[in-house]
């Protein structure tokens, strides 16, 4: 089964609700979402929180936060699915935030790195991932594959709910 169609219908059977903040996948993981009929049903709300600006007056992703960290972080990630979830009041919430590419990589933080976060009720935990296998820095498939991880990591966590 398609994982658009599966996220919707296990968020629908459990009766839950879900958000997102996407940085570098800018709003993809929402539209993969609103495609399925019935996501209206599940899905609270997609915030694109492109600029760091709105990931703190949004999300409320702490300027000490991006200052000591950057915006390319597992901190980062995490404050931003704590806050899409806040703001939302959804039951589970998702983040990405990372280096899609064609540049902007360093040494840390390679070209198709993403860090991803979910946050259920008080737990939040955030993952680093990295997209680029064999892809030559193909943003565009960078995103695709991050955002469909992403459905698949929601999938995951509603089945353990």
């Amino acid at each position: 089964m398609d994982i658009r169609k599966q996220t919707v219908m296990l968020l629908q059977s459990k009766a839950l609700k879900a958000a997102c903040a996407e940085s570098c996948t800018g709003g993809l993981i929402s539209q993969m979402i609103t495609s399925v009929p019935g996501a209206s049903n599940v899905f609270e709300c997609g915030v694109c929180s492109y600029s760091n600006d709105i990931k703190m007056k949004v999300l409320g992703v702490k300027e000490q936060t991006i200052n000591e960290f950057t915006e390319v972080s597992f901190q980062c990630a995490k404050e931003m699915a704590s806050g899409v979830l806040k703001l939302s009041g959804a039951d589970i919430a998702v983040s990405t935030t990372g280096v899609a590419g064609p540049s902007g990589g360093t040494q840390e933080n390679p070209v198709g790195t993403v860090y991803i976060g979910l946050a259920i009720g008080d737990e939040v935990t955030a993952e680093k991932k990295n997209f680029n296998e064999d892809l030559c820095n193909n943003r565009a498939l960078i995103c695709q594959r991050c955002a469909e991880y992403c459905l698949e990591k929601i999938c995951k966590a509603v089945q353990n709910l």
